[in-house]
């Protein structure tokens, strides 16, 4: 007798929005980069050019429902991205789903913080203002706070060894000998 055999599951299958498919979204974005309804495509036709002249390929999709969760817009936006690749921004009218191969989630997951409007155009525009704003020098602010610490330390050392190597002077009324102070008691 053979023993069972252990079945190990794998990853689940991609949850896509109902009645969308990848492949009429990636033949919808070939010509523009944008997958929305007529009367929005232009506009956010110019969002995807200011992205792309800052450096960000950008692809838009536009869903006029929102999915039963919202987990669906991001693998929505993976399955795209996997297949036309750049970064990808998936709306419906309450949440956002992205995927990037160029930008890292905590950019992302920022830059979707901004998009929450309910307006393909604004949020789009609002998405592009994120991803393409400079960011502040961490690097640069992490070195000027080690050397920060490293100064705040190297005080703190060296006034401790000062106060070691030379004491304090006694108070006066300490130094007074003890034959003075014999000779004023009555």
């Amino acid at each position: 007798m053979s023993a069972p055999l252990l079945r190990i599951p794998g990853p689940s299958a991609t949850d896509l929005p109902p009645g969308v498919t990848v492949e009429t979204i990636l033949a919808d974005l070939r010509d523009d980069q944008v997958a929305a309804p007529a009367g929005q495509v232009d506009e956010l036709v110019a969002q995807v050019t200011r992205a792309r002249e800052n450096g960000i390929d950008l692809s838009v999709v536009v869903i006029d429902q929102d999915p039963r969760m919202d987990s669906q817009l991001r693998d929505l936006a993976t399955e795209v991205g996997a297949e036309d690749g750049g970064t990808v921004l998936v709306l419906s009218p309450g949440w956002v789903g992205t995927f990037s191969d160029s930008l890292d989630r905590v950019t992302l997951e920022a830059a979707e913080d901004k998009t929450y409007t309910g307006d393909p155009v604004v949020s789009t525009k609002n998405f592009v203002d994120s991803v393409t704003e400079p960011s502040p020098p961490w690097t640069l602010l992490t070195i000027l706070l080690v050397l920060f610490v490293a100064a705040a330390s190297a005080a703190t050392y060296w006034a401790k060894n000062r106060r070691r190597n030379h004491p304090a002077p006694e108070n006066a009324a300490e130094r007074t000998p003890a034959s003075e102070s014999s000779s004023t008691t009555p």
